[in-house]
């Protein structure tokens, strides 16, 4: 009964709502004119499935299996991509913290660091005037989770993904740091990687944050249009296309 009762919200609240109203426009419009019925029944079609896991998985999970998290770490410096953050929200410790990308990059961070002593370098600055500055967030969080501060290395500039590889190297350089083990989500890690590379850095990828999962599976949730499966579409598109930019300007 509950799996009926999340089909049924699917297509009574939006997205879903959206798509039940563009198929009764199709219908209409077929009574009169088939051929821009058609052309609409098209693009209803496009919407649904992009607003579907099924779709959204596999976009998503083309970029997050390019990766594999190594067995073992082959790095002097653990190096974590920032991926959003909020300011003046209450921490344990302070105001502002790190949006669930962001927070997972640095879980998995802490925990290298635990297994391996290597220091940590968060990259990220503030991107919008409404947003915390990611690396100073950081930073703290680190310094609550147990990281000695010396262990703690910042880049609170950098605005995008390039900036952060750029930035990056030119700490490293100063501190006479040459191996990162580079941790940011996993469908972020090909651009992240390319950026690096162009930025004369050769990093060794450790993903986090996986969105979907490993096996593959038809079930009804697959098809029914959610907020979360348009989200990840959308973030998937976004990296696509990021990542062409990326070997296009290198």
């Amino acid at each position: 009964m509950i799996y009926i009762i999340k089909f049924v919200y699917s297509f009574v609240l939006p997205p879903g709502l959206f798509i039940l109203l563009l198929l009764g426009l199709v219908i209409w419009l077929w009574k009169k004119n088939r051929r821009p019925a058609l052309v609409l029944l098209g693009i209803t079609l496009l919407m649904y499935f992009s607003m579907t896991s099924l779709v959204s998985d596999a976009l998503i999970g083309g970029l997050e299996r390019k990766y594999l998290q190594p067995d073992t770490l082959q790095g002097d410096v653990i190096v974590v991509l920032g991926g959003g953050a909020s300011s003046g929200t209450p921490d344990m410790d302070g105001e502002g913290n790190l949006y669930g990308s962001a927070a997972n990059r640095l879980i998995t961070a802490v925990r290298l660091h635990h297994a391996s002593d290597l220091p940590i370098l968060f990259s990220g600055g503030q991107v919008f005037s409404d947003s915390g500055n990611e690396a100073d967030i950081a930073k703290r969080q680190l310094l609550g989770l147990g990281v000695p501060e010396e262990d703690i290395l910042t880049d609170n500039q950098s605005l995008n993904t390039e900036q952060n590889a750029v930035n990056t190297a030119a700490i490293l350089q100063e501190k006479g740091l040459k191996r990162p083990v580079l941790v940011t989500s996993g469908f972020h890690m090909p651009r992240s990687m390319q950026h690096f590379k162009n930025a004369g850095l050769t990093a060794q990828a450790f993903p986090t944050d996986y969105i979907a999962s490993a096996e593959f599976s038809l079930q009804p949730s697959k098809f029914t249009p959610s907020p979360g499966a348009i989200s990840t579409t959308g973030t998937a598109l976004k990296e696509y296309l990021g990542l062409l930019v990326a070997h296009l300007f290198n």
